[in-house]
């Protein structure tokens, strides 16, 4: 019996679907043939458990404007990081008490609706736990289940890209000293290496007077076309406003787009109902005995020694 795999089924508008040909070299009548090719180059690497579904393969093609290399790189580097990092990716269950505290707390918070350019809008509100008792690990890792199921679900941002809104209202000394290089680079690492999300800006509101003293470390690891990206506006919401209109945003941030409190329970909901996804995409992931060449490590991955730790595949 010849394997079957989940078909892409695009949920675009024309106007999309044009800008996807426009911006990401994707041609409708090429389409299949491309992720065809990817699916049948993972099946040749022994060391890669990928999902092989074409809409996951489609999310990494359109992230790589259709350079089948460059996603082959990509993907890859993906399931790397996943095994590399299982104190972010490992053991991904909504209802661990920790983990439903964090989900509940509203750290990551995807908007309903999307920015006059059509990106997906995401605010994190980075100092919103208390430091003495959530790691900055625990932080990263209640975060991806968010935008795992986020990736999952919707599509336009793979065309229109994501803008994050990182808001540090009350940070303290000990959010900062959560934020060490190795945290930073193995953070830069998997954000701008390993996804295939299209960042398109970045946007700091409510930042502390020694803000730019951590900042600092984050711009040091982050590439050139990123730091063009970059807006910080203090306290100025009418300065974010600019970017991103009060219609989108809820209404602590001077918006009309419901409150905190209803989008952190809207994914809540939305993280508890792809609990058993989220659980079996634990598997998806690498088996560094198996690479060919030279097993990755964390020194090779990050620069850094002693994080890298091998996830036993079952």
């Amino acid at each position: 019996m010849p394997e079957k795999y989940e078909k892409y089924v695009c949920t675009l508008s024309p106007e999309l679907q044009q800008q996807a040909k426009d911006e990401l070299n994707e041609d409708p009548a090429r389409r299949q043939e491309d992720i065809d090719a990817i699916r049948k180059w993972l099946k040749k690497q022994p060391h890669i458990n990928a999902r092989m579904d074409d809409w996951n393969i489609l999310r990494f093609l359109r992230g790589c404007k259709f350079s089948l290399e460059r996603t082959k790189e990509k993907m890859d580097m993906f399931y790397t990081c996943k095994t590399a990092v299982p104190e972010w990716f490992a053991n991904r269950d909504p209802d661990e008490p920790k983990m439903r505290e964090l989900l509940q707390m509203g750290f990551t918070l995807p908007l309903d609706g999307h920015d006059p350019k059509g990106c997906k809008v995401i605010i994190v509100r980075a100092a919103i736990h208390d430091p003495n008792k959530y790691s900055i690990d625990d932080m990263m890792k209640s975060s991806n289940f968010i935008g795992s199921v986020m990736a999952e679900e919707e599509e336009q941002w793979s065309v229109t890209g994501i803008v994050q809104v990182i808001d540090i209202q009350g940070a303290v000394a000990g959010h900062a000293m959560q934020l060490t290089p190795a945290f930073v680079k193995k953070a830069m690492v998997v954000w701008q290496d390993g996804y295939p999300m299209r960042p398109k800006a970045l946007h700091y509101i409510n930042t502390p007077a020694a803000f730019d003293t951590v900042f600092n470390i984050f711009k040091s690891f982050m590439k050139e076309k990123m730091k063009k990206r970059i807006h910080i506006h203090g306290s100025d919401l009418s300065s974010l406003h600019k970017h991103i209109p009060p219609s989108l945003l809820p209404k602590e941030y001077g918006g009309t787009n419901g409150t905190v409190e209803d989008i952190t329970r809207h994914w809540l909901k939305r993280v508890e109902a792809r609990k058993q996804w989220l659980k079996e995409d634990e598997q998806y992931k690498v088996d560094e005995s198996k690479r060919p060449g030279k097993p990755k490590t964390s020194s090779d991955l990050f620069g850094i020694e002693g994080s890298f730790r091998q996830l036993n595949v079952d």
